[in-house]
């Protein structure tokens, strides 16, 4: 099987793992910087170049496109899928995953459990929006574009309205979400084929919650069957073959409030043991000789 990884560079760790794994499978892997492409349109055909030449298709393309590139680098992926190529995750589901609004969105309306949640382009009524998410303190979430976004905690209403005079001013886009008290458990786990295979509980290193991923250690997880079950299903909601579900776990029950379809796996496949880019290439795998299957 012939395999494009979509990355700025070969020696990103997560990238290095699935060159790895796909050469001990006996497969022909190419990394290609999606900047590096040139995308043709005539009405008839879709053509991609490299260096100035027709880039040889492959049998399955895998997206590690980084969020500074998001817009061009789904746009890549798109061309992809136009010439055929399985592209392990689509275009249109990253898209939606990276939009914290859109993804909250599709996850509730499925009946995915999330926490209290109010999205809104002003700050409107301030008193209101508390009062629906359980009052202070709070997450709040900035939409920068159309899938790039910032976070950050307010602990007091005082510390909330500095925070909105400063984001209405710029005129984005805000999600105020509840923040989950009594927490018994902070998980992310990994999705592969609709299935987790991995999970992890993190830690806080300061002592107080916060959503950065690199202030927190990671110890290997066994998940319950409502956390896996609500794992699996945002996944399948989200339309993603491979990705990470953050969840908080209270009085048993998951809330999740982050999807991420393009999951480093490092520290993951660290703490748990588990091959990641294993289980990520036998899913390409599956999924190509499927589409080869079904192909007149």
């Amino acid at each position: 099987m012939k395999m494009v990884i979509l990355s700025r560079s070969a020696q990103v760790d997560s990238t290095r793992r699935l060159v790895d794994a796909a050469r001990a499978r006996n497969h022909q892997v190419k990394v290609v910087n999606p900047s590096e492409l040139q995308m043709h349109l005539d009405g008839k055909t879709a053509s991609l170049f490299l260096g100035g030449k027709p880039l040889p298709l492959p049998d399955v393309v895998i997206p590690r496109i980084a969020t500074s590139l998001s817009s061009y680098g789904l746009a890549v992926v798109e061309q992809f899928q136009m010439r055929g190529v399985l592209a392990l995750n689509d275009a249109q589901s990253m898209g939606q995953s990276r939009n914290p609004m859109r993804c909250l969105q599709r996850l509730s309306a499925s009946g995915v459990d999330i926490p209290q949640t109010v999205m809104a382009r002003a700050a409107g009524d301030l008193k209101q929006m508390l009062e629906r998410v359980g009052g202070v303190p709070v997450i709040v979430k900035v939409q920068k574009g159309p899938d790039r976004h910032s976070a950050m905690v307010c602990e007091t209403r005082q510390s909330l309205e500095a925070a909105l005079e400063a984001v209405v001013g710029l005129g984005q886009d805000l999600i105020i979400q509840q923040y989950v008290h009594e927490v018994t458990s902070d998980m992310r786990i990994f999705v592969v084929g609709q299935r987790a295979i991995a999970a992890v509980h993190r830690s806080h290193t300061s002592g107080k919650r916060k959503r950065s991923a690199k202030e927190k250690l990671l110890t290997a997880a066994e998940l319950a069957p409502a956390q896996r079950q609500a794992a699996e299903a945002a996944a399948k909601v989200m339309g993603l073959e491979l990705c990470t579900v953050d969840m908080l776990v209270q009085g048993g029950v998951p809330k999740i409030f982050e999807v991420n379809a393009v999951p480093a796996l490092g520290d993951m496949e660290t703490a748990t043991r588990v091959n990641i880019a294993g289980a990520i290439v036998e899913r390409a795998e599956a999924l190509y000789l499927k589409q080869k299957t079904r192909a007149p």
